[in-house]
């Protein structure tokens, strides 16, 4: 069996746009619904939706919790049959706001509910997500790989190191926060449906 040749992965904003387009025709809402859910302005979402704007990665958290599905979701590629993901069709993408790099790692469109992606954090960057609670649930763990992490999760403090994994529950605000001068580098396992631990 042969194996397929590597495309060049496409541009991620369009990919978003796309992602954010139809995760909401998917679920049957206007714009304007979907601005009152997820507290975006129904004109940032047009432009989102057109590839006209470079939303930071808060932004995008409040539409994945309005479109009730996980950051990691609004940059999955089309889907593909295949079970390999090399590296060459591997994307990634830069917050402008912390400068903090994702690149998402799991192949798209495989029936499984684990999506894995790599981060690398700047040093002195700091990223605050609102997480309100997700229908179904999402569960998150981080497994440090280099450097150092300040995570709060609600009112719980952690810092994280080198080896380290931290699981959380996307339910509430959670800080990341890299005080040091150098990179941190992580990897982020999500789990969506997980539902309700007892």
């Amino acid at each position: 069996m042969r194996e397929r040749t590597p495309e060049p992965a496409p541009d991620i904003t369009e990919r978003i746009a796309e992602r954010v387009r139809s995760l909401r025709s998917a679920r049957g809402l206007t714009l304007d619904q979907l601005a009152e859910r997820c507290g975006v302005s129904r004109a940032m979402l047009s432009r989102i939706e057109r590839g006209e704007s470079s939303p930071t990665a808060v932004m995008l958290d409040r539409v994945a919790s309005g479109l009730n599905t996980s950051l990691a979701s609004l940059f999955d590629a089309p889907p593909s049959a295949a079970p390999l993901h090399r590296h060459a069709e591997q994307s990634s993408w830069r917050d402008p706001a912390s400068g903090y790099v994702r690149r998402n790692l799991s192949p798209p469109g495989c029936d499984s509910r684990l999506q894995l992606v790599e981060v690398t954090f700047p040093g002195g960057a700091r990223v605050a997500y609102d997480s309100p609670p997700r229908a179904g649930g999402i569960d998150q763990q981080v497994w440090m790989l280099q450097g150092e992490l300040e995570i709060s999760v609600g009112d719980e403090h952690y810092a994280l190191r080198a080896g380290d994994c931290l699981l959380m529950r996307l339910d509430r605000p959670i800080v990341f926060h890299n005080a040091a001068n150098t990179a941190a580098r992580y990897l982020v396992a999500t789990v969506t449906g997980t539902g309700h631990r007892s």
